[in-house]
């Protein structure tokens, strides 16, 4: 192996994915073609080295096509980074979605010239489609590339392409990589659903690890023995082989018997004018088994109640659909690597709200 790769933790503690030369050497090049680099880029990378994101789909995409890397500063700081893009003349700017949110909403965001930017990676966590539309409008992103992966698929497995319409790259993670299978099975059953059924994408070829280090049982869990790794993501892939993640299969919340998927909510809430971010989770309920918490960053200057939150849902998504709780928040919980731990969320509302007893509730 060239690397053992934690993973981020967003769902518990981390794990050392093993990852070889042919892994991730390969990975990056497929990435950089994705962007179309050349010898005329330079590439704005405030994420970090030590991470997937920062290593391959910004360090070996670059590096395998003469392109410049910049580095904007130590940590992520939403200024210096528009700032280094000014100065540098950058062609290109990668960010986890927070990061992207963080800088749209400097308050001298218009300031700042933009104008050498065309491309560039959002990846890491579900990519807001309002945000990414705001990315190609006042970012000049006109050919910004979504990527799809986990640390486990060294780490990209699908990605966004340039002259894909804009409506499939701003709201799907494309199609398949290169010498790379995906498919979208039951869960139960382990079987293939059809093209715009829901079930958990699993993928396979030269890019999946060889496994966990030191963890064969682990290992076991997610690599089948016809080498297919189980993302426990949830997607749908539509007749052209476009995928959309739909959440993940830990995070899905069952309220009264209906499956809830909280990227769906919340694409729908990114809509309301006053929310700048936001996270769904589930909470455990006495009565439904769970129900729905909104943790919500708002805009500058504005507020929103609970029950502003709910008339503005009211009549436009499900009512199963809309968010029991509210809570307004400065921060998420994240990882290090800019990630935002749902678990995490979960268990300071659970505290919060005073919810011990409900999640005690026998079930069978």
């Amino acid at each position: 192996p060239i690397n053992i790769q934690y993973t981020s933790g967003t769902t518990g503690f981390p794990k050392g994915a093993t990852l070889s030369h042919h892994n991730i050497l390969n990975n990056g090049f497929f990435i950089g073609e994705g962007c179309r680099y050349t010898e005329q880029d330079r590439v704005c990378i405030p994420v970090p080295f030590y991470h997937c994101f920062g290593m391959v789909l910004g360090n070996l995409a670059c590096t395998t096509h003469g392109a410049c890397i910049v580095i904007p500063s130590p940590g992520f700081e939403p200024a210096t980074a528009l700032a280094a893009v000014q100065a540098e003349r950058c062609t290109a700017l990668y960010g986890v979605p927070t990061m992207f949110i963080a800088e749209l909403g400097l308050p001298d965001f218009a300031s700042y010239d933009l104008s050498t930017l065309r491309t560039g990676i959002m990846a890491g966590s579900p990519c807001p489609v309002e945000v990414m539309k705001r990315v190609v409008s006042e970012m000049n992103m006109t050919e910004v590339t979504i990527c799809y992966g986990m640390t486990e698929t060294s780490p990209v497995s699908t990605q966004t392409r340039a002259d894909d319409d804009m409506d499939r790259r701003v709201s799907t993670v494309g199609r398949a990589h290169p010498h790379v299978e995906v498919k979208i099975i039951d869960p139960e059953t382990g079987l293939a659903v059809s093209r715009g059924v829901p079930g958990e994408l699993c993928t396979r070829g030269y890019s999946v690890m060889l496994g966990y280090w030191a963890d064969e049982e682990q290992t076991r869990q997610v690599i089948d023995p016809a080498r297919w790794m189980h993302t426990g993501d949830l997607a749908v892939m539509d007749p052209d082989g476009y995928l959309n993640i739909v959440g993940r299969i830990k995070d899905m919340v069952i309220r009264g018997g209906e499956n809830i998927y909280p990227r769906e909510v919340e694409e729908f809430l990114y809509t309301h004018p006053a929310i700048e971010d936001v996270q769904v989770i589930g909470v455990p309920d006495a009565k439904y088994g769970e129900e729905l918490c909104a943790w919500v960053k708002l805009r500058p200057g504005t507020e929103l109640s609970l029950e502003d939150l709910r008339e503005f849902c009211t009549g436009k998504i499900a009512h199963f659909k809309i968010p029991r709780y509210l809570r307004i928040t400065s921060d998420f919980p994240m990882t290090v690597t800019g990630k935002v731990q749902k678990f995490r969320m979960r268990e300071v509302s659970v505290g919060e709200l005073d919810l011990a007893d409900a999640e005690r509730t026998p079930t069978a």
